[in-house]
């Protein structure tokens, strides 16, 4: 029987199954992004960070990096490096992964 608050449950990598984060570094459900919604992660792991970008998104501007899988290289969702806003300054060092590229493992 799966239990779906189990912060041990993991998201993968929809392409190659990949463990990205765990569900328990779960922050905020409610974003958007390239291929719809998205969720806001602490934490992610077999990453690799791309270059720094600028990036003007719903909440303002910011400083962001592209995420990717460090196993089949797909685009994942980006990290907030910095935010310009005081407002949105909670985002920063956060993760963004969009859920058409995550699959959830209890």
């Amino acid at each position: 029987m799966a239990i779906h608050g189990d912060p041990s449950a993991t998201y993968r990598c929809k392409n190659c199954q990949n463990p990205i984060v765990f569900r328990g570094e779960l922050l905020a459900k409610n974003y958007l992004a390239k291929t719809g919604r998205a969720l806001m992660f602490s934490h992610a792991r077999n990453i690799v960070i791309g270059p720094k970008q600028e990036r003007s998104l719903i909440t303002g501007a910011y400083a962001v990096a592209g995420i990717f899988c460090n196993n089949c290289g797909e685009e994942l969702g980006w990290k907030y490096l910095q935010a310009y806003d005081a407002r949105q300054k909670f985002k920063e060092g956060k993760f963004i992964i969009e859920t058409a590229k995550i699959v959830k493992e209890y």
